[in-house]
């Protein structure tokens, strides 16, 4: 009776070892555009337009609003363990750019060193002002429609007059 049960806990002791060490494996991942260096070697400014860009590289992940619409290709890397949020590991951004007729003139490869980390404040938007209550926002007006200063008096400023 005792070796039966010393073999069912060293069994079960090596099923959640096993599954605990599963629950740590390193997940790895791709989000973007899969770079290949051959074809963005072959885009040469001076000689190619948006059109071969388009059939050499594809759609571009992003254009600019601004520049003459430089096209953006954007390739990241990204690592973590079980329920974990992503780590950026690997950045590159490819920005092709075009001048006034559509033409390269140049192509320049980023890595993660100029993203801009962000960091909220806090939960709340930080506002001007003073802080109102559910009472104040609710019962915040009675009394002040015909008031001096304030509401719709004699002094104009209502949706007919100017």
């Amino acid at each position: 009776m005792r070796v039966i049960s010393a073999r069912m806990l060293m069994g079960a002791a090596l099923g959640f070892a096993t599954i605990a060490t599963g629950a740590c494996t390193q997940l790895k991942g791709h989000q973007g555009y899969v770079l290949d260096v051959d074809l963005i070697n072959s885009v040469q400014p001076g000689v190619d337009n948006r059109q071969s860009v388009l059939q050499v590289l594809g759609k571009p992940s992003f254009t600019s609003e601004f520049n003459q619409g430089d096209w953006y290709y954007v390739a990241r890397d990204t690592r973590n363990f079980a329920y974990n949020n992503p780590k950026v590991t690997k950045q590159t951004t490819l920005r092709v750019s075009f001048d006034a007729k559509g033409v390269v003139t140049g192509v320049r490869r980023t890595g993660a060193e100029e993203v801009a980390s962000i960091r909220p404040y806090g939960k709340v938007t930080p506002t001007l002002g003073r802080k109102r209550n559910l009472f104040d926002e609710l019962f915040g007006n009675i009394g002040t429609v015909n008031a001096a200063g304030g509401g719709a008096g004699e002094e104009g400023g209502g949706r007919d007059t100017p």
